[in-house]
């Protein structure tokens, strides 16, 4: 215990030297929203609440020390539409195990709006409105035409490595290759995440995710420089046998401290830094479906949360050896969004962890 306890103030430390001055960044702030969307139908259900939940192959994006409890290789792709259909959100992830207790991962991100109209007046050398005669000899007014279609996204590629060094504790980490772009201009960056996990009874879970550990810098090839802070993702959950239900029920919160100032745009805020919850419940009858709402907050720069949150529903489907996953987060001024996901387990005896 002494040694998790040193590791954690380490970290803490490092975090809070880090972030003593973030209100006065000269960065622009949000540069990582997209990265707050969550992965997987399942996560979504249930408010984004998945930092101690996750131990399948989305545990790359929540909690890379989860990613050690895999026993199978596994395979997942999503599918969600933001906001109306207005922007596309996809998440694919590839995990394995690794000799006796580890596992390695690779998980892709993209948010996306395409085919957003680029617009030029008819004529540049006429002011906006004012009428000419073109080369057709007719008169005309020099209005905006569309001369182009461009697309704004970002990507996210993510390399994992976990490993459990006993039965009740485990860690992992990420290295991150973010790209961003829109129209013609792009920027990179590389980040780094280090997690853990702890089972210190035979219910309790607790994981703990440090994000963008030593601050992720993204640089334009405009000159431009954007700053994705550290911030820590903390969950626990319980899991609850209800034999005469035939199941089990999960609940989860996360705790999600961020350090760029967001002050009335989160739960609570002191100084420069800010926290947000999310809530999530879920009931899985055996091993054939699984029913879940949530509480999700998720900032308030492209996602669109603000205040208290979100609720949010879902379900889940299972079948041999794959399991469907739906979500949906309804919104009062952004539309509504759906989430579908698919997780493929290569659950044959060939293929699970060597021992």
């Amino acid at each position: 215990m002494k040694k998790y306890a040193v590791i954690f103030s380490t970290i803490l430390i490092l975090f809070s030297s880090m972030n003593l001055h973030a209100g006065d960044s000269p960065f622009a702030k949000y540069a990582g929203e997209f990265l707050a969307l969550g992965a997987g139908g399942r996560s979504l259900g249930m408010g984004g609440a998945s930092a101690a939940l996750a131990t399948d192959v989305t545990a790359g994006y929540w909690n890379p020390a989860g990613l050690s409890h895999l026993n199978y290789p596994q395979f997942m792709l999503m599918h969600s539409r933001q906001f109306a259909g207005e922007v596309n959100y996809d998440f694919g992830s590839a995990a394995m195990p690794m000799g006796k207790n580890s596992s390695i991962g690779i998980s892709i991100i993209r948010l996306g709006v395409d085919d957003i109209p680029e617009t030029e007046l008819r004529n540049p050398d006429f002011a906006l409105g004012e009428t000419y005669v073109d080369e057709n000899g007719q008169l005309v007014r020099n209005t905006p035409i569309v001369s182009s279609l461009i697309s704004n996204t970002d990507y996210a590629f993510m390399l994992t490595y976990s490993k459990r060094t006993s039965t009740t504790f485990s860690f992992g980490g990420n290295v991150k290759f973010i790209n961003r772009s829109i129209g013609d201009n792009s920027a990179w960056g590389i980040g780094f995440d280090l997690g853990f996990w702890y089972n210190p009874t035979s219910k309790w879970i607790i994981g703990v995710n440090f994000q963008d550990l030593t601050s992720t810098v993204l640089a334009w090839d405009t000159g431009r420089t954007e700053l994705i802070t550290p911030s820590i993702r903390a969950g626990v959950t319980y899991p609850i046998q209800f034999s005469a239900l035939g199941g089990q029920i999960n609940p989860a919160i996360d705790f999600v401290f961020r350090f760029e100032n967001r002050q009335e745009t989160t739960l609570a805020n002191l100084g420069g830094g800010s926290v947000e919850i999310n809530t999530g419940w879920e009931y899985q009858y055996r091993d054939a479906f699984s029913l879940r709402v949530g509480l999700a907050q998720f900032g308030d720069n492209e996602i669109g949360q603000t205040g208290l949150g979100q609720f949010t529903t879902g379900f889940g489907l299972n079948f041999p050896k794959l399991k469907i996953d739906y979500a949906f987060l309804g919104h009062n001024d952004l539309g509504s969004t759906h989430r579908i996901s698919a997780r493929l387990t290569l659950q044959e005896p060939k293929f699970f962890r060597k021992k």
